[in-house]
């Protein structure tokens, strides 16, 4: 590992410790994950990281799911802490500095310190409090934040039983105190609460009373948890004393000046306790707010709908990996989440991802670049020529990949990072494609050039499996290793240029081999019934000409309008053209191969034939995103079938121009 570039600021990320009552599902799972994978980034770029996750082992669900299993709590979360998460994140090659544990004795010495202090400054009082409990949630809960379940029964969302009218007599804090404070600090900091759309559930929260915070339980009805340093007939709630572990981490470490710098990642389903409980007690306690709060949405079953046993289309996490490998499933639910909204996953939509990116492009990249080596130069690596201006190209493109990238992790767009390393990926494959090495290996002649093909190609690779370590970080040193760069690791950091000539290309097995289902990962409801389509009634357009007016499609009425029934029929789709050449014998006609992405993961490859080649080069289009009419029916032109078309404008003067957006959207995004 790099040494810490001093001239950067310490990078501290934490996730939620996870609730020690039961096996890890995939959303811990992802939570872990892109964690780690930011952490990653963070360390390749240079930044000194200290990255924590745990397990939170104390309150009253823990007790009561002891005792049904029949053992001690200690005991209980002994094995699932040891066993089930911090056992898994090994296996995922997760990259935490710190595992901690609120059992442990540095966490609870660190929880009773901050509770005496808050109490001497008197926010913590003694009081009755009557209210609706969630057990599930372990907090007090108001009938606003209920909702009905299929039987009508309100509960809180999560939560498999009502919330039970309790009165009983607890220690508060004044957390309605800081909710001023709070709300201006969060208005003032836009980057306090990421994604915006959280940000702005959370100010919503505090335009309403938030109330006083209960925040200890009888020990005679909750046991488990740790004693209130002034009154050892109450246990610490569970809240107050989790969130602390952010805290008691660092500082148990000698570095409490890391939580200035402090990430934290979570679920939006624990929004409120990070977003409004922690900050509040932090204030409260004299210590500065945290820098950031990473919120992630959930993780979904394929068919959209929540996972759960009941359901039958639960993952497990640990047969998941045991079937497909850990890079894998780190790639491929990274590639297909995002931060603001849920999304789907499961063993179709992880085939389909990893088949497409890490076996056909990067995979065969590898292979394709090292057999080459091989079988031209004997294993060793030439030494380059003179650049082209094309390997110029793609020599700017490495060198400005890394900030490209470091720029969308810091922005939370860890699957746009991911896209990005592979959009050079493919890039790589499509200049071999372009520079034929086998044909300039037939002419004694070009051999300089193969030397700069096969150089360029390599070099490529490695800047790739360093764009790419955050998420395959074992496939990423093993594709270095067939490079013969053994061992070696690399910063994030612009480099070209650092594979010395003549070193040995070793080669080996399939990068990412191609799975088939198996059928085991996941077991699903029978599926829903397909919904009768419509059937499509657009007109086969020709593509000879680019595109002026709808002459083609039928009026509506004598306004020549349409409807928005008509308007919908039409499937208008950005797609990514990765192959572009000249129809034979037509002046006007190129033969473009465009590459679009469905909603389960899967790519679809369609041939269009477009009349723009008095406009467009070949080469002006490869990598280029279009807008393509992907339900016109199919039509055959100068013999080749032509599935859809690219959409065009012209100005007055002649001169067209392709339809498109300056967001780089995925390819397959519908347009509305």
């Amino acid at each position: 590992m790099s040494t810490p570039d001093p001239t950067k600021e310490p990078f501290y990320i934490t996730t939620a410790i996870d609730y020690a009552n039961g096996a890890p599902h995939i959303g811990h799972v992802y939570e872990k994950i892109l964690t780690d994978a930011i952490a990653r980034y963070h360390r390749l770029a240079g930044y000194d990281v200290y990255f924590v996750t745990g397990t939170d082992e104390h309150g009253e669900k823990i007790s009561k799911a002891a005792a049904k299993a029949g053992q001690t709590p200690q005991r209980f979360v002994d094995d699932l802490s040891q066993r089930a998460f911090k056992g898994l994140w090994d296996r995922l090659n997760i990259s935490y500095d710190d595992f901690i544990r609120t059992t442990e004795a540095r966490h609870k010495k660190y929880v009773q310190d901050v509770l005496q202090r808050v109490y001497a400054a008197g926010d913590i009082y003694f009081a009755e409090y009557e209210g609706l409990y969630s057990v599930g949630a372990e907090r007090y809960v108001t009938e606003k934040e209920l909702v009905p379940g299929p039987d009508g029964v309100k509960r809180f969302p999560g939560d498999k039983d009502p919330p039970e009218l309790r009165r009983e007599a607890n220690y508060f804090f004044n957390m309605e105190k800081y909710q001023p404070w709070l709300l201006e600090h969060i208005q003032t900091h836009p980057e306090f609460i990421q994604p915006v759309g959280y940000r702005n559930e959370v100010i919503e929260m505090l335009r309403e009373p938030i109330g006083p915070l209960s925040i200890s339980r009888p020990k005679s009805r909750v046991p488990w948890g740790i004693e209130l340093p002034w009154d050892a007939d109450h246990v610490t709630y569970v809240w107050f004393d989790a969130l602390l572990n952010y805290l008691s981490a660092p500082t148990s470490k000698g570095r409490p000046e890391l939580f200035d710098h402090a990430w934290h990642v979570i679920g939006k389903d624990i929004l409120k306790p990070h977003a409004v409980f922690w900050p509040t007690m932090l204030r409260a306690a004299g210590v500065a707010p945290y820098k950031k709060l990473v919120v992630h949405a959930h993780i979904l079953a394929e068919d959209g709908r929540k996972m759960g046993k009941s359901l039958g289309n639960a993952i497990d996490p640990e047969a998941l990996v045991g079937e497909y490998g850990v890079d894998a499933v780190r790639y491929t639910i990274l590639r297909e989440a995002t931060l603001s909204a849920d999304s789907p996953y499961g063993e179709s939509i992880l085939i389909n991802r990893q088949n497409a990116d890490l076996a056909n492009d990067l995979g065969n990249l590898l292979s394709r670049t090292v057999s080459m080596i091989q079988k031209y130069r004997g294993g060793v690596l030439p030494a380059a020529g003179a650049l082209n201006e094309r390997e110029q190209g793609i020599r700017a493109a490495a060198l400005s990949l890394p900030e490209r990238i470091m720029g969308l992790v810091r922005d939370l767009k860890v699957n746009m990072a991911l896209e990005a390393a592979m959009e050079f990926v493919r890039d790589l494959n499509r200049y071999i494609a372009e520079s034929a090495p086998w044909a300039l290996a037939k002419n004694p002649d070009d051999a300089g050039r193969l030397d700069t093909v096969l150089y360029t190609a390599a070099e490529g690779l490695r800047v790739a499996s360093v764009a790419l370590e955050a998420a395959i970080p074992s496939k990423a040193r093993e594709l270095r290793g067939q490079l013969g760069l053994g061992g070696q690791s690399y910063t994030l950091t612009p480099a070209w240029g650092l594979i010395a000539s003549g070193t040995q290309v070793l080669g080996g097995p399939v990068l990412f081999p191609k799975p088939e289902p198996k059928g085991e990962i996941t077991s699903t409801a029978p599926p829903a019934q397909p919904k009768p389509q419509p059937e499509k009634k657009v007109q086969p357009t020709t593509v000879e000409t680019p595109i002026k007016t709808a002459e083609a499609a039928p009026e509506a009425d004598s306004d020549n309008l349409i409807s928005i029934d008509d308007f919908a029929r039409i499937d208008l789709r950005i797609v990514e053209v990765v192959a572009a050449e000249a129809v034979a014998k037509a002046d006007k006609l190129l033969k473009l191969t465009v590459r679009m992405g469905h909603a389960d993961g899967s790519w679809e490859e369609r041939t269009v034939v477009s009349g723009i080649r008095q406009w467009f080069t070949p080469e002006d289009l490869v990598g280029r995103k279009v807008v393509l009419v992907a339900n016109l029916k199919p039509a055959k032109l100068r013999g080749i079938q032509s599935q859809g078309m690219i959409l065009a404008a012209e100005d007055e003067h002649g001169n067209l121009d392709l339809l498109g957006t300056k967001l780089d959207l995925p390819s397959g995004t519908k347009v509305r």
